[in-house]
């Protein structure tokens, strides 16, 4: 246990940080794992683990990873998920873990970082000079532009390529907002889309507080008890989500559409542009003799324009006189 700010009343209390890390595709949200952190200091802890506890048990283990750096707790978290067969593209965070180092671990782990970056005292080399985020935004053009403003791809102070998004912050429009991706590639639209799907996590913290009682619904001095009542509350949401999918999201039909349609047999390109033609070729006799004479003198240019493949289809082709 440590002195935790409480952001709601605005001091300090006894308690633990909960870290969370969650699996999205833009429509369900499932908590894949969590640490009740308390100080990695310490002299900021009450209390320190027990003798008595069996070091072989999952609660030393979690006791013993509750005192981790909060940034090592995260990557544990990644690395877990990973190993339970969890796949994902991108990591999303915010601020907070948005860091150099955190960046570094992550890429090892073979995933890309998509997160929120703070105007702090960080310089990133941008055409072989160093600039701070504020700086950078001079080599942006404001004008014109909507909610996104442009995108620079720059170096961090150990050389890791990133691409930064500057994005309008609707709470003060003075100011503009940084998202960092290391995939470079990215599409600025499609960085801001993919870091849009972390508000989900805050979905689920506000749910599992004022429809599940975290945190309210016992009270207890155990931390076992408390770990045990988060991963009560997490199971619960994550059978709550997988009925929501199953009752609204179309994607989990799976094979029943494919199943209702497997007499039906989708026509590819060539037998659809052969089709048109020949239905083509046999109504054209029945236009006007000027007409017809005028499309049949201008169909083979039309042929001739075309890819090399659709010219081999109408290779054939012929006018009856």
């Amino acid at each position: 246990m440590q002195r935790v700010y409480d952001h709601v009343e605005h001091k300090y209390q006894k308690g633990f940080t909960l870290l969370t890390l969650g699996w999205s595709d833009g429509y369900s949200f499932i908590p894949t794992g969590f640490n009740m952190l308390s100080s990695a200091e310490k002299s900021n802890r009450y209390q320190e683990i027990s003798d008595t506890i069996d070091h072989r048990t999952n609660g030393f283990k979690a006791r013993k990873e509750s005192i981790m750096h909060k940034t090592d707790a995260a990557i544990l978290l990644i690395k877990n998920a990973l190993n339970a067969g969890i796949k994902a593209d991108y990591v999303l965070m915010d601020t907070w873990f948005t860091t150099e180092p955190m960046l570094k671990e992550i890429l090892l782990l073979g995933i890309d970082v998509i997160g929120m970056v703070k105007q702090l005292k960080q310089r990133y080399t941008y055409c072989g000079k160093q600039y701070t985020l504020p700086g950078l935004k001079q080599f942006v053009r404001f004008e014109g532009a909507k909610n996104i403003f442009g995108s620079l791809v720059v170096t961090t102070k150990t050389g890791i390529p990133v691409k930064i998004v500057f994005v309008r912050n609707r709470n003060k429009k003075s100011e503009c907002l940084y998202i960092l991706s290391t995939n470079c590639s990215l599409d600025d639209a499609e960085i801001v889309r993919i870091y849009g799907n972390r508000w989900s996590i805050e979905c689920f913290f506000k749910s599992s507080k004022s429809f599940l009682k975290f945190g309210t619904e016992f009270q207890s001095r155990t931390y076992d008890a408390m770990v045990s009542h988060t991963a009560i509350v997490f199971t619960r949401y994550t059978i709550l989500e997988w009925i929501r999918r199953n009752q609204n999201d179309q994607k989990t039909y799976g094979e029943l559409f494919f199943m209702f349609c497997e007499d039906i047999q989708d026509m590819d390109l060539t037998n659809a542009l052969q089709s048109l033609m020949a239905l083509f070729v046999e109504h054209i006799s029945e236009l006007s003799a000027d007409i017809t004479s005028c499309i049949k003198s201008k169909v083979p240019d039309w042929m001739m324009s075309q890819a090399s493949f659709i010219q081999t289809l109408f290779g054939n082709i012929c006018w009856e006189s």
